[in-house]
């Protein structure tokens, strides 16, 4: 992963520059969370999901296995119970059009309007667009800027900018791991 960092910082200078990643402690915080979010591939959000996993992730959406049973394995159904009515998801079948896209998961009509505005990119009317390489890492750049990632970052602080990424702690210590390794990288 470490020489596919490379790859996308140098590939993309003009534009990390742009996002003020410009120094190497900057790029191992920001490449290391992106390996751990996306393996530094452009993904959407896998939502095929068993009735039993659907009431161990969203216990707020699905109270019964009978409910959880109605939508197992529905991509689209389970995208819409669980977004819709909400981050900006008012029509019927936003939820799973503004499902999470890109290198850090940008969900949600609101985000993607945002994004569009700040970029001048249309990921409203093409989403999928998020799963271009550079516009990938133009919307992680984007959400990165957005939570001021970079004050964290300058601060070595992992824990931080993993709780703006991710709105927890999923999977602390294996994004330790990953910005350690770029720190190597980009030293």
């Amino acid at each position: 992963m470490e020489n596919k960092a490379l790859l996308l910082a140098s590939k993309y200078k003009t534009l990390l520059n742009k996002y003020g990643i410009t120094t190497p402690l900057r790029k191992a915080h920001l490449f290391g969370q992106l390996a751990e979010e996306s393996h530094l591939t452009p993904i959407e959000e896998n939502l095929n999901y068993s009735a039993e996993r659907l009431l161990q992730v969203f216990p707020k959406y699905f109270k019964t296995i009978t409910s959880a049973k109605a939508v197992e394995r529905n991509p689209q159904k389970i995208a819409n119970i669980i977004y819709g009515g909400r981050m900006g998801n008012n029509t019927i079948g936003d939820g799973y059009k503004y499902r999470g896209r890109g290198y850090i998961q940008i969900t949600g009509k609101d985000n993607y309007t945002a994004l569009t505005k700040d970029t001048g990119i249309d990921y409203i009317n093409y989403p999928d667009k998020l799963l271009n390489e550079a516009d990938s890492l133009i919307s992680a750049l984007w959400y990165w800027k957005k939570a001021n990632c970079n004050k964290y970052a300058d601060l070595d602080d992992i824990k931080s900018i993993t709780k703006l990424i991710n709105g927890g702690y999923i999977n602390l210590e294996a994004r330790i791991k990953h910005v350690n390794d770029m720190k190597k990288v980009f030293k």
